[in-house]
């Protein structure tokens, strides 16, 4: 107390303690190493400087990074997320070397050990970026293979059903094969493309191995598509593997139908003779369509002739449709069909003859008068004119049609037959023998009315009058006649049974109702 006293009553004061330490003088070196140190993206410049509030700052700002950015995903981090960071890391830098320009370093005793120690931190930012994109890359490695079983469970699936309802499927599984080779080619799961594809065929194509070939022509199509969206190198030999399988199924099934008598297989084989007409199998198609033929012409003479000549005459328009040229077969394809042309023309009269046994009177008609018409020289041709006269007579009179006729004529009992009607009338007759012939109109005679039929007395082509008329020889025995009028419309033919006896001249009269025909 007494120096203070003495020292101011000399005239000197003593002034007071400072709060704080000077500032350092500026060191550049110091600025740089502090912002290198706040680079790390830890705050250790701020640490440095022994400003702690803003070096938890850097941590916080650090830690929200982390939480956006992990766990690693194949999209990677928001970019927003990464601008503001880097913003943020820049401001550090730029911050930190203001405050380190004057600050003294309370850790590191020298500010060129501080920079050192900056440069070497920066290794951790620049290792998390690498690291984070093996992870990333780990990531998007795993959701390929995700998406690769995705694609191997819709593949699955899809074999499970049939071909119509599961082609959507195979389509979106082969997009994604596809997208897999194309778009990420070194991945692992590209690499296990082609193996998957393997699978994808087998069980793409999984009828032709239960041969079932029709089942099996539309998928196995399908997979002939398949390089217009596939890259050819990953498929390999798969590229063709459809082809000889499509080709046996096509063969086979349309052979099958063939054999069977059913539809479509006229289509199976075009295509198969279009699409491969140097297979193998195009190769056999003949030959089937040969024996289909033969096995038809030979039914003509079986239980059913009529079904084997419809046969006959559905091959020749069916065969005529194949396209052989590019096969080599259009001649042979073609004598095939007229072989089937020729059989059912011929083969129409054992048809004619099963429908006249049958009672089928009226088919038996249409059918022999055709087979007269197409085959003028055939040998059968009498007497299916005269079948088809004496299936007309049973049409009206069933008992007619208890035999089949025969070609005989003529006889020992004259017959006169007279038209007493305004008509142009035919006349039909069978028994022990068949005919038929034409009388002209009877110009001055007119239709009778019902009442005057039934009358007592009653007699048509009464003498007195000169009717067209025709007289025919007929042996002894039942005589079934028809006569029906020329002109057709609405007039219903009328019908006599004559039992003819030896030493009797017999005569026919045709006349009109106006009810009920002749």
């Amino acid at each position: 107390m007494s120096w203070d006293h003495q020292g101011a009553r000399d005239g000197f004061v003593v002034p007071p303690m400072p709060t704080a330490p000077p500032p350092a003088p500026a060191s550049p070196w110091r600025a740089v190493a502090v912002a290198l140190l706040n680079l790390s993206g830890l705050g250790l410049g701020y640490a440095v400087v022994r400003r702690w509030w803003l070096m938890a700052v850097c941590w916080v700002a650090t830690a929200i990074l982390l939480l956006v950015a992990l766990p690693a995903d194949p999209d990677g981090v928001p970019g927003a997320a990464v601008v503001l960071y880097l913003v943020f890391l820049a401001l550090a830098a730029a911050h930190g070397a203001a405050v380190g320009l004057r600050a003294r370093p309370a850790l590191l005793p020298s500010a060129l050990i501080a920079a050192v120690l900056g440069v070497v931190l920066l290794a951790v930012p620049a290792t998390g970026v690498v690291l984070y994109d093996g992870a990333r890359d780990e990531a998007t490695e795993r959701m390929l293979l995700d998406r690769l079983d995705r694609a191997d469970e819709l593949v699955e699936r899809s074999g499970k059903q049939d071909f119509a309802t599961a082609e959507a499927g195979y389509r979106r599984a082969l997009a994604s094969y596809a997208a897999l080779g194309e778009d990420h080619p070194d991945s692992r799961a590209a690499r296990q493309v082609p193996d998957r594809l393997e699978t994808y065929y087998e069980t793409v194509g999984a009828p032709y191995a239960r041969k079932d070939y029709c089942s099996a022509v539309p998928p196995l199509k399908y997979l002939r598509t398949v390089p217009r969206a596939m890259d050819e190198r990953q498929l390999g030999d798969l590229a063709d593997w459809p082809d000889d399988r499509l080709a046996t199924s096509l063969y086979e099934c349309a052979a099958a139908s063939l054999s069977g008598g059913s539809e479509g297989w006229t289509t199976q084989f075009d295509e198969l003779l279009s699409t491969f007409p140097r297979s193998a199998q195009a190769g056999k198609v003949e030959p089937a369509v040969r024996n289909a033929v033969d096995e038809a012409v030979r039914s003509v003479g079986g239980d059913d002739p009529c079904a084997a000549v419809q046969r006959l005459d559905g091959l020749d328009t069916q065969v005529r449709g194949l396209s052989g040229e590019r096969a080599g077969v259009a001649d042979a394809l073609g004598k095939d069909a007229d072989r089937a042309s020729d059989n059912a023309r011929s083969g129409a009269y054992a048809c004619g003859v099963d429908q006249y046994k049958d009672k089928k009177f009226g088919d038996a008609v249409t059918t022999m008068n055709d087979f007269a018409k197409n085959n003028p020289h055939h040998k059968n041709r009498a007497r299916a004119r005269k079948i088809a006269i004496a299936a007309e007579v049973a049409q009206t009179v069933p008992a007619a049609g208890k035999r089949l006729p025969t070609t005989a004529s003529g006889g020992g009992i004259a017959v006169t037959v007279k038209n007493d009607s305004p008509d142009d009338i035919t006349v039909l007759y069978t028994g022990p023998v068949t005919g038929s012939f034409d009388l002209k109109a009877c110009g001055s005679c007119t239709s009778y009315s019902l009442g005057s039929t039934l009358g007592i007395g009653f007699k048509p082509c009464s003498s007195g009058k000169n009717y067209p008329q025709r007289t025919i020889h007929l042996p002894v025995g039942t005589t079934y006649f028809v006569h029906k009028s020329r002109s057709g419309a609405g007039k219903s033919p009328a019908s006599d049974t004559a039992k003819l006896s030896p030493g009797y001249v017999y005569t026919e009269c045709a006349y009109t109702t106006s009810s009920f025909g002749y």
